[in-house]
């Protein structure tokens, strides 16, 4: 009995190579692009693919061809080339000599018309977006649970802002069951009233035209339109625009990008706390200098009047008195009465010029009440110092032991800091 002929891998890699590339020398193809790709070399690398298979392409940067801007994911285009066999992996791929546009893909075409739809209804209207929270404390993302999305965007949030609290939703982010899978996860966060989210994020990595298209979903899109929280869309990479996209208050190029969007970095929240907190001490203190120095000019100026209202009583004085020892000599008791007058009247000038130097002094004493950072204290703030008098802003300043004095409206108290909590 003769035994068949036993051969190596390099061998069947060959006959392969030989029957192949000698058979089909030259083959025209209709098919749609899918997980479209350029190099900075030029070459465009790509899958045509139908109902039922795909075959790796590749379209070199010297092959003529005055429709390459419009390649891309979904379209239809018709090809000639030939099929290469590489030995080195045993996989077929086809060089393109000549290719054209011949329409829309199938699932481009779905693509774009639920998109025209869309946004004649206003879904994807600038105007409705909303800002996304300042500072989130709850962040609710929704991706797959496998991976290293969710890795990556838990670690770039937790590094930005560590006081976060993060809940994953588990879902689909390909295939057909995708779409009711991130539905739910939208929905999830948007209607739980014990674990109320700030911010959604739904969000998955790289993927083929196809692999993406679960997010063009229109029962998505809708969802994400309707969501009370803010919702950022990071779906792919820079260059992948879906639908959830553009009904999304933020579009994100990359999960990473978006956790870099959704917080602020704590470090920098100090920093501009601390020059906001010196900034308004260094204006109160300038204030107060102001306040003090008009007090002062205040109080001079209410001397000064209060003097010269004696001084010019006292001359007024002395020539009613002259006046007086004039009409006793005559004798004439209606000028001891006219006297009598003059003085009624001349009181009552002292008391009023007095009286409006007072109103005057209260009103600036006032003012510079108002500004003084001691009027703060009587609001029920507190002032607390260090052992060597300086203020404390913040509580990385001290530490377990240190004696510290705080200051009230009236008095002051002296304490020890047993524990340091950094709270944000």
């Amino acid at each position: 009995m003769t035994m068949p002929p036993v051969y190596s891998v390099s061998q069947v890699v060959a006959m392969m190579k030989d029957c192949l590339e000698h058979r089909f020398p030259s083959v025209d193809i209709e098919a749609e692009i899918s997980n479209w790709r350029v190099y900075p070399s030029g070459h465009s690398y790509f899958a045509l693919k139908d109902e039922g298979s795909q075959l790796n392409a590749v379209l070199f940067a010297r092959v003529p061809c005055d429709c390459r801007a419009k390649l891309g994911d979904g379209r239809r285009v018709k090809v000639r080339g030939r099929i290469s066999v590489y030995p080195q992996r045993g996989e077929c791929q086809f060089v393109v000599t000549r290719i054209k546009v011949a329409g829309e893909g199938e699932l481009m075409a779905k693509y774009l018309a639920l998109k025209e739809k869309l946004a004649a209804e206003g879904l994807f209207d600038s105007a409705r977006k909303r800002p996304l929270p300042r500072l989130p404390r709850r962040i609710g993302l929704v991706t797959s649970q496998a991976g290293a999305v969710v890795h990556d965007m838990c670690r770039v949030l937790t590094r930005r802002f560590p006081n976060l609290q993060i809940r994953i939703f588990p879902a689909q982010v390909q295939g057909a069951d995708a779409p009711p899978s991130l539905i739910a996860g939208v929905a999830y966060f948007a209607r739980n009233a014990d674990w109320r989210a700030d911010l959604v994020i739904i969000a998955r990595g790289g993927g083929s035209f196809e692999d993406l298209f679960c997010f063009n979903d229109e029962t998505l899109v809708r969802t994400i339109s309707a969501c009370p929280v803010p919702v950022i869309s990071a779906v792919g990479h820079e260059t992948d625009f879906t639908l959830c996209d553009f009904a999304a208050d933020v579009r994100a190029g990359t999960p990473s990008i978006a956790a870099e969007l959704a917080v602020p970095l704590l470090s920098d929240m100090k920093k501009h706390l601390g020059e906001a907190s010196e900034a308004l001490s260094r204006t109160l203190r300038h204030r107060g200098d102001i306040e003090g120095e008009r007090l002062e000019r205040a109080s001079k100026r209410l001397v000064n009047a209060l003097r010269n209202a004696g001084d010019n009583a006292a001359q007024h004085m002395d020539r009613l008195s002259e006046r007086l020892s004039l009409s006793l000599k005559n004798g004439g008791s209606a000028a001891a009465q006219q006297m009598a007058r003059f003085a009624e009247r001349l009181d009552s000038a002292v008391k009023l010029a007095y009286e409006r130097q007072v109103s005057a002094l209260e009103k600036a004493a006032a003012r510079l009440k108002l500004l003084s950072p001691y009027a703060v204290l009587e609001r029920g703030y507190s002032l607390t110092t260090d052992s060597s008098g300086a203020v404390v802003t913040d509580a990385s300043q001290l530490a377990s032991g240190d004696a510290i004095t705080t200051r009230f409206s009236r008095g002051s108290a002296q304490s020890t800091v047993s524990a340091i909590a950094d709270e944000a």
